[in-house]
């Protein structure tokens, strides 16, 4: 009968070593700005996309001991309802485009 070694339930090898590696390598805060620049560039692109049924809302939530803002994309005729959190300085980078802030300033008044 052939001896095989068990390995333990839940020590599964999921990268190679050189993808780990390549992730060690990476420096984290970079990696997180590419993901908040990815999701301004998606909120940037919703909200240039919105039509007549649709509803674009931007409230301050939090002011102590950091500025948050809660921003909700609703489309009721697909029931769909995006909410995404930003801090201020990824609301002014929202904001920076003259359309975007144009699209704001219509859904306010």
């Amino acid at each position: 009968m052939l001896d095989l070694p068990m390995k333990p339930p839940g020590t599964f090898k999921l990268l190679g070593r050189a993808r780990r590696d390549q992730l060690d390598a990476m420096d984290p805060l970079s990696l997180s700005d590419d993901r908040s620049n990815r999701i301004i560039d998606s909120l940037r692109s919703q909200i240039l996309e919105l039509d007549v049924d649709q509803s674009l809302r931007i409230r301050q939530i939090f002011e102590n001991p950091r500025e948050i803002y809660r921003v909700e994309i609703d489309r009721p005729e697909q029931a769909y309802l995006r909410t995404t959190l930003l801090d201020r300085d990824a609301l002014e980078d929202l904001l920076a485009t003259d359309d975007v802030r144009e699209r704001v300033l219509d859904a306010i008044d």
